[in-house]
């Protein structure tokens, strides 16, 4: 594997497509990889570890928690609320709250750890039946009870692009993203919403040039 390479590719892709380049993190995703191959995935420059099942992601952060290159642990996949305890103690971000009640369940274990995690909320602007996500009206609907929750910190929105070659389908989906947290951070969050967590191997380059603060590369790194 040429993951270090690879790392330093997507980079300088980073400054190359992304208008704030400074405001880009790139999280690896590294579900298909043990933790061996993750120590290499941070000495390559990738601090940020992207899991999407919380048995998996539990035990690498616990296996990882003393190697001595600092990281973050972001949760970026579908979350059930009975799982949510078992990573409220240590998670630095999860970008998938897709329900009241799960964003209800995540501020409830928050508080019990005394802490408060940030958030992001998935759209589904695609609206795909095989994903996950908020519909926009529902979200707008529960916004003035999120807004009460003290322990977690919504950050911005997440939205998955549908695996198509229709580039013009994918790049209209994440300006309309964009366009989404700009509206709502007229309206309800007083530009607090600070994050775009938006392409993927396949589309990051789109995401990028349409403003994404987070890109969820995993393929691309381990090819």
């Amino acid at each position: 594997m040429r993951i270090s390479e690879n790392i330093n590719e997507i980079l300088l892709d980073i400054k190359k497509h992304s208008p704030t380049p400074e405001r880009v993190n790139l999280i690896a995703v590294t579900k298909y990889v043990d933790t061996e191959i993750i120590k290499e995935v941070l000495q390559g420059g990738a601090y940020i570890l992207g899991e999407n099942k919380v048995q998996v992601l539990t035990k690498k952060h616990e296996e990882l928690w003393d190697f001595p290159i600092k990281h973050k642990w972001h949760f970026i996949g579908n979350l059930q609320k009975n799982k949510v305890k078992y990573i409220a103690n240590f998670i630095d971000m999860i970008h998938s709250v897709n329900k009241l009640s799960l964003a209800l369940e995540i501020n409830k274990r928050a508080k019990e750890n005394n802490r408060i995690i940030d958030v992001l909320i998935e759209i589904n602007l695609f609206q795909e039946e095989s994903k996950e996500g908020y519909n926009y009206q529902d979200f707008l609907t529960d916004i003035p009870t999120l807004l009460t929750l003290e322990n977690i910190r919504i950050k911005g929105l997440m939205t998955m692009a549908p695996y198509t070659e229709n580039e013009e389908l994918i790049r209209n989906g994440f300006k309309e993203l964009r366009k989404l947290k700009n509206e709502l951070n007229t309206l309800y969050f007083n530009n607090s919403l600070t994050e775009l967590s938006m392409g993927m191997s396949n589309d990051y380059k789109i995401a990028l040039e349409e403003g994404a603060t987070f890109i969820r590369v995993g393929s691309k790194i381990f090819e």
